[in-house]
């Protein structure tokens, strides 16, 4: 399966594959379970192959089985295992049960939990809690949660760090900062975005050799977890008969006086990701000036808002809101986009001006892209930046419905909604990207590839990749502190360069 296409499922959507595995195709589920404890090990004696001392921490239910399984499997690899349960393994059922049965034949003492603080280990696997976690982690759970994240030495999660949702990617009160994760049957969305990244750290998949019919019911809800793979994909090469008309015509409408660097960063980034022509709309204070160092950018100078109709005439896709403001000026210039046919990319206060209108009347139309980052994400729906980063996917998808538009709700795992339903996750980027003038950036990209004749929802995901590659690309010459949005254009190249464009 291709990287482009791997799918994205909620726990519940997991359990179903894995139901499917067990009674439809007939895996005995201690055979799945036997192989994922098998993946671990791979993966622990891959990464980490001068560790000879494990701390296995179990838990109940299935999770906890992966765990004795591992266990066991090390033990007969010649690693010295120290397993240490939080339950009563005498009470585990099913075959978590049979798990801990076959463990026992190994012989090894059960270590009692709480574990001394001065004990040293060269590994920690997590197998405490599986994907099911729907409230805060409290008690002894909580308790060994901490614990493993006090240890000095690496951390493995097995399946999902103990105490991350599965679905959201929120830290239920207290979760495990892993280094790396190995999970099974079906990627957790909760993984790629919100807190996922930080707690699960490299991300192994493993499918367990189930065979992909087992996934039918469940991937007609599932997301896509996007890669570079998505450019070459949705992007044609250039045809040698072609000329600047050919590739379209960005307007990027904003820049109030002393915001001209938005709008000349939305415009530089449309150049440089293959619009044929772009101009800047802006106010006439900087006009004049604004492209002294980019003179290939058009520029018409906006004194009058009642001026804007006539330029917008004509075949443009438009990019309104990089240096937007809020003023009466702003606001008619927003009225004035919004007014036509053309589509339409819309970003910062673009978005809060949208916002403020959607409190009056209903916004729908079909041919936009909303670009919003979580606070103004809240706005457009009228909630707490907290309720957005609560559940991103579900955040991103009721704006995607409510205003029918494609919407990438920026931030860690960026994630890319449709009004039907459909999502996607970035999973590239870098916290270096969280600097003014990024998000111009990335509608700058978006606006072109639109001008192009990428669809709403391909522009949409196309860009969003091609923003966070960039900023990958940049961030190795510069580190996260010193990165600015500048230097993700600069970049730009070496990400069209790597799609073969």
């Amino acid at each position: 399966m291709s990287e482009a296409t791997s799918k994205l499922y909620t726990a519940a959507q997991v359990r179903g594959i894995d139901y499917a595995a067990i009674h439809e195709l007939d895996i005995p589920g201690y055979e799945l379970m036997c192989r994922a404890g098998q993946a671990i090990l791979d993966d622990a004696h891959f990464h980490h192959p001068f560790a000879r001392h494990w701390l296995i921490m179990c838990g109940p239910g299935n999770n906890g089985g992966d765990g004795y399984v591992v266990a066991r499997l090390a033990v007969k690899a010649g690693i010295r295992v120290s397993v240490c349960s939080l339950v009563d393994p005498d009470k585990l059922k099913g075959d978590a049960a049979l798990a801990y049965a076959d463990w026992q034949k190994a012989g090894i003492e059960l270590k009692q939990w709480p574990l001394p603080e001065d004990a040293s280990f060269d590994l920690a696997l997590d197998a405490l809690l599986g994907t099911g976690i729907d409230r805060e982690v409290g008690g002894e759970f909580k308790q060994a949660i901490d614990y493993l994240n006090r240890l000095d030495c690496p951390k493995l999660a097995v399946d999902i760090p103990s105490g991350l949702n599965a679905d959201t990617g929120q830290v239920m009160g207290s979760a495990v900062q892993a280094n790396s994760t190995v999970t099974f049957v079906g990627r957790k969305r909760g993984m790629y975005t919100a807190d996922g990244p930080d707690h699960c750290g490299q991300i192994t998949f493993d499918d367990l050799a189930v065979p992909a019919k087992a996934a039918s019911e469940s991937s007609a809800g599932a997301g896509q977890l996007l890669s570079t793979d998505v450019l070459a994909e949705k992007i044609n090469p250039r045809p040698a008969n072609s000329h600047k008309g050919s590739f379209g015509h960005v307007l990027a409408v904003g820049g109030i006086r002393g915001m001209s660097g938005a709008v000349r960063l939305c415009g530089e980034a449309a150049l440089r990701s293959g619009a044929g022509r772009v101009t800047l709309v802006t106010d006439a204070v900087h006009a004049g000036y604004i492209n002294m160092a980019r003179p290939e950018l058009m520029v018409k100078a906006i004194d009058d808002p009642g001026d804007l109709p006539s330029l917008l005439a004509g075949e443009h896709v438009i990019a309104v809101g990089p240096g937007l403001g809020l003023t009466d000026w702003s606001q008619s210039l927003l009225t004035a986009c919004l007014d036509t046919q053309a589509a339409l990319v819309i970003d910062a206060d673009g978005l809060n001006l949208l916002a403020q209108r959607a409190k009056q009347k209903p916004l729908k139309r079909e041919n936009w892209i909303l670009t919003p980052h979580p606070a103004e994400a809240a706005r457009l729906l009228g909630c707490e930046i907290q309720d957005i980063q609560r559940d991103r996917v579900n955040s991103a998808t009721a704006i995607a419905n409510r205003y029918g538009a494609s919407v990438v709700l920026k931030g860690c795992g960026t994630v890319i909604a449709g009004p039907s339903g459909e999502y996607a996750v970035c999973p590239l980027g870098n916290p270096g990207m969280a600097t003014a003038g990024s998000g111009d950036v990335l509608t700058g990209i978006i606006a072109a590839l639109l001008a192009q004749g990428l669809s709403c929802a391909d522009a949409a995901k196309a860009g969003a990749l091609a923003h966070a590659k960039a900023g990958d690309f940049a961030v190795v010459e510069t580190g996260e502190m010193a990165l600015v949005a500048g230097d993700i254009i600069d970049f730009l190249p070496d990400v069209w360069s790597l799609a073969g464009l």
